[in-house]
């Protein structure tokens, strides 16, 4: 008998005692079965519980009493697949994973004596009732086997998966030794030959550039071989690509061995650092930043890109930019549908063990693994693990065991390896990319080292690591230890290795001579500056009959497809051709999207509940309310030749942005919008934006046409639900960097997003969009505005067309202000007011203001009016450029919320009042404005 209970009600030794008393009642004990028939009503027959009780009775007594042998080997069979288990749940405790020879831990469950276990049981104990897949006849001679498997300088952590399918496939590659095969003499010659140049570049480095920063690999010179493993696997099973993405630690050997750059080109980085900057083009990075793409060619002649991507010294903050930029490459947009090929392209992410548990973005990056809308079909992780971080030893800088074990809360194998030992370093990247390939899962490699020198070549270490330095400097390299192994097998003699090593240096001095010699005749290379030169204008506008046809074919389900009746109402106003109606926000957005893939350019839009649209306006996604399935009309346009994905993100912005940055630069044809659920979470992702998105075209050359959509405006709901802080993306825009655009009208974001495809200068896109304008219909637009009209930088007032000679006071204003102005009866009253709105505030067109502000020449008061504080908003930043070119009877007045530390007012009551006070103070006459004009 067995039960299935509830372990929050049931535990341990209590299911036993549960069993045994269901047990006694089934064979009739305390009137079970009269007590059945007296709650139903009926009188139980005579001796009911009879012949239960005899048959219980007779199962007893056919059960004899196993002899004392017989019971011996039952409980030896138990204990020997109790020790199985901790071998494979704890084998990794006893593993000898330290280069530097820290002793393991160990654990009591791996002793067979705690198990009641004796040599002599053991070898009684047959290895096939063990489940095991080592050789041996025996427990005995199993156990030894396991040993070797799980406790040597490779380990592994797979129980904690919860596949099964998964959990048996590691453990039969594990235990079978499928991919620990010795390496042929050929093969170790090789390995040897790749171990030379790493040891040797870096010892180059630290002589010819003394005091320059470096980073070097030495103490983890193994992962080099391991990435090269791993490239030539992956060609193998038909990858074309690989994006990779790491920090400073060993990336200039990687740049040089694995991307297959020039010695030269490294080099001449180092040499020409000062030419560089007295250049004066972009700002440019340090050289262990910058991005580097090559051709990996294996041994058997096959090729794999490799792109590792720019980074900043904000460590892990590349990771989600790799999986974007992976997904990009993997994603195939031509056509209505996307297709993806996770075998194509392949990411690899190289961590810190530092960083890895430590950085949050590591484990939001896990997260998103298994997400339809951003998986990458598995990525190979690699812990650089020098057990430090900077000065920080394991004990300070993390709560847990290893550096991994936050990968076991996603459900990820976990491979621990000994960088000292080459054969487990290349057996770890076998067992780690047949998983990844077989399904389609994230594998992490915890790759244990140490680091030869400092944090960098001017650091001493030993100040707060006396100990573990004393033993680094009594430490032989791996080189060293790879070379006696082999030597000792007779394969090469010392004097063979030593040469080696002195030849692999030998090159690097040819090729530092190559450098010197050419740098004072070749010309200097150097990337052109950003431009920043005035955008031209770009043809956004769409003929009606395309509207109106793409309108219609946006309403359309599939026969039987039930509509919620609330949305169907919604749905029944929009079928109104658009001629006959206004657009709103939600419509124009879609009819952008719609035009674009219509018009062969794929569209990705991803955020926090973005399918349906945080204030219930979007709708972009159905739901069938009887049966909940999903209907797109935007994915099934007829004509379309591009694809559009849809996706809700995670409840994250720092992997979420990082992950549509990264696919943005790599998918340079599509528009890729990103939206926060509100404006102000998106400083939840500030790294990104800081890091990558304003800076990441002047720091690396690297463009892309991202496109943030962050809510905003001042409507009572708080100090969080207010502020996309427009402030800080103008503090942000510099040389062209980015466009900063806050709309007040549908039709002018329809031609912003259009706009945004087309340009043929790819730049990061801010949009501050609307929240409780989407239902107001004072700000909806007409189907000509989407047709005739294109985009406008600012728009000036239409009220006072026909008297722009009796306007006395502008109001400069952008986004939700303009609206409640115009709704005050003062309005009305003011005569001599134009209210001029900048949608565009960059690039900011000074000359546009001032053209605009030319028309009305006898104007006396120009004044800027937001809602935010003065410390925030775009006051600040139109204030300092246009001020200064104002006609000089002009200066601009500020109206608005006065300086706060906080964006706004907590409670509804005191908001109102701020805006009342606002909208009365920009729209009362002042002395200043009454006066005449000036003579002449």
């Amino acid at each position: 008998m067995t039960s299935t209970y509830d372990h929050r009600v049931i535990q341990g030794a209590e299911s036993g005692e549960f069993l045994r008393r269901i047990d006694e009642l089934l064979a009739g004990a305390d009137g079970f079965y009269e007590s059945v028939f007296e709650s139903m009503r009926l009188v139980p027959p005579a001796g009911i519980s009879e012949p239960a009780r005899a048959v219980a009775q007779a199962g007893e007594a056919a059960l004899a009493a196993p002899t004392t042998e017989e019971a011996e080997m039952l409980r030896a069979v138990a204990a020997g697949m109790a020790l199985v288990a901790a071998y494979r749940s704890h084998g990794h405790l006893a593993a000898r994973l330290d280069p530097l020879g820290t002793a393991p831990t160990g654990d009591p469950s791996l002793d067979p004596v705690n198990h009641g276990l004796t040599p002599q049981l053991m070898e009684a104990v047959p290895a096939a009732v063990l489940r095991v897949r080592v050789p041996g006849e025996n427990l005995a001679e199993v156990l030894a086997h396991l040993r070797e498997t799980y406790c040597s300088t490779i380990a592994y952590e797979i129980e904690h998966i919860s596949s099964h399918e998964q959990r048996n496939w590691l453990r039969e590659r594990i235990e079978s030794g499928r991919y620990r095969q010795p390496l042929s003499p050929e093969r170790k010659l090789q390995l040897l030959g790749r171990l030379t140049k790493v040891e040797a570049m870096d010892r180059y480095l630290r002589r010819a550039f003394l005091g320059q920063k470096t980073f070097s690999i030495e103490g983890l010179d193994s992962m080099i071989v391991m990435l090269e493993e791993t490239l030539q696997l992956l060609s193998d099973n038909g990858t074309r690509q690989v994006v990779m993405g790491m920090a400073h630690r060993g990336r200039l050997s990687v740049i040089a061995h694995v991307v297959n750059r020039t010695y030269e080109s490294l080099l001449v980085e180092f040499e020409q650092n000062k030419d560089r900057l007295e250049a004066g083009d972009v700002t440019g990075d340090v050289k262990y930043h910058a991005e580097a793409e090559g051709t990996y060619v294996t041994p058997n002649g096959k090729q794999v890109s490799v792109t590792l991507l720019a980074n900043p010294s904000h460590l892990e903050a590349v990771d989600p930019v790799v999986e974007g930029w992976t997904r990009a490459e993997q994603t195939r947009r031509k056509g209505p549908e996307p297709h993806f090929d996770r075998i194509g392209s392949v990411p690899i992410l190289i961590h810190g063990d530092a960083a890895f548990p430590a950085q949050g973005v590591v484990s939001e990056v896990l997260n998103l693994a298994k997400l339809e809308g951003y998986t990458t079909g598995g990525t190979l992780h690699i812990i650089a693990n020098n057990q430090l971080g900077f000065t920080t030893d394991p004990e300070e800088g993390r709560s847990t065991r290893y550096a991994s074990d936050v990968a076991k809360g996603f459900d990820l194998p976990i491979i621990h390896v000994n960088a000292d030992d080459i054969t487990a370093c290349v057996s770890a990247v076998r067992l780690a990319t047949a998983f990844r390939q077989k399904f389609g899962r994230d594998v992490v490699i915890d790759l244990i080292g140490y680091r030869r020198f400092g944090h960098n070549e001017t650091d001493e270490p030993a100040y707060t690591q006396p100990l573990m330095y004393d033993a680094i400097k009594e430490h032989p390299t791996v080189r060293e230890m790879f070379a006696a192994q082999l030597i000792e097998e007779g394969l090469l003699t010392a004097e063979d290795a030593h040469a080696r090593s002195e030849a692999a240096e030998a090159r690097l001095a040819d090729a530092h001579q190559n450098v010197k010699a050419s740098a004072a005749h070749a010309p200097q290379v150097s990337r052109p500056p950003m431009d920043a030169s005035p955008e031209v204008d770009i043809k956004t506008v769409v003929p009606a009959e395309a509207l109106e046809s793409l309108n219609r074919q946006l309403l359309a389900v599939p026969d039987r497809f039930t509509v919620h009746p609330k949305l169907l109402r919604q749905m029944e106003r929009r079928k109104t051709p658009l001629a006959e109606r206004e657009i709103d926000w939600a419509q124009a957005e879609e009819l952008a999207f719609a035009t674009l893939i219509t018009g062969g350019i794929p569209v990705r839009l991803t955020g926090q509940d973005t399918e349906r649209g945080t204030f219930s306006q979007r709708h972009l996604v159905f739901h069938d309310a009887r049966t909940g399935k999903a209907w797109a009309p935007v994915q099934h346009l007829v004509g379309a030749t591009a694809s559009i994905e849809l996706h809700n993100s995670p409840l994250s912005e720092y992997a979420a942005l990082g992950f549509e940055y990264g696919y943005s630069a790599d998918a340079s044809e599509a528009l890729v919008c990103w939206e926060a659920q509100f404006g102000d979470f998106s400083n939840g992702a500030q790294v990104v934006i800081d890091q990558f998105i304003v800076s990441g075209l002047a720091k690396w050359g690297q463009p892309s046409r991202l496109t943030l959509l962050l809510p905003h405006g001042y409507e009572g709901a708080g100090p969080e639900h207010s502020s996309a802080r427009l402030e800080r993306f103008l503090q942000l825009a510099a040389e062209g960097n980015i466009r900063v655009f806050y709309p007040t009208t549908p039709a002018n974001y329809f031609h912003a997003l259009r706009r945004q495809a087309l340009h043929s200068r790819p730049r990061p896109l801010v949009i501050m969009t609307p929240k409780s304008l989407l239902r107001m219909r004072a700000s909806w637009s007409k189907l000509e505005d989407l047709t005739v009209r294109g985009f406008r930088r600012l728009i000036d007032d239409p009220t006072v067309e026909q008297h722009r000679d009796e306007v006395r006071r502008i109001i400069l204003c952008t986004g939700k202000v303009y609206y409640d102005l115009i709704a005050s009866p003062l309005r009305a009253e003011a005569k001599d007011l134009a209210i001029i709105r900048m949608e565009l505030l960059e690039p900011f067109r000074t000359d546009d203001v001032l053209a605009a502000i030319a028309k009305y020449p006898n104007v006396r008061q120009l004044t800027w009016v937001q809602e935010e504080p003065m410390n925030m908003g775009a006051y600040w930043h139109v204030k300092r450029r246009l001020e200064p070119k104002l006609p000089k009877h002009l200066t601009l007045h500020y109206v608005g919320r006065p300086e706060r530390a906080s964006p706004s007012e907590g409670y509804a009551i005191a908001h109102e009042k701020q805006e009342q006070r606002i909208v009365e103070a920009a729209l009362a006459p002042s002395a200043e404005s009454t006066k005449p004009p000036a003579a002449g």
